[in-house]
């Protein structure tokens, strides 16, 4: 027997699991934007 544990993630095609994954790409497009005009990227919400 395998002493190893594998979880299989499915992609999230959820509703929410997509608006998530919006906020991400525009808090992550923010902090470019930031580092670029030489400012400190503010993280989270």
């Amino acid at each position: 027997m395998s002493k190893t544990a594998s979880i299989g993630l499915l992609p999230s095609s959820t509703l929410f699991g997509r608006l998530m994954a919006s906020i991400d790409r525009l808090l992550i497009a923010s902090s470019r934007i930031a580092v670029r005009n030489g400012d400190q990227p503010r993280f989270g919400l």
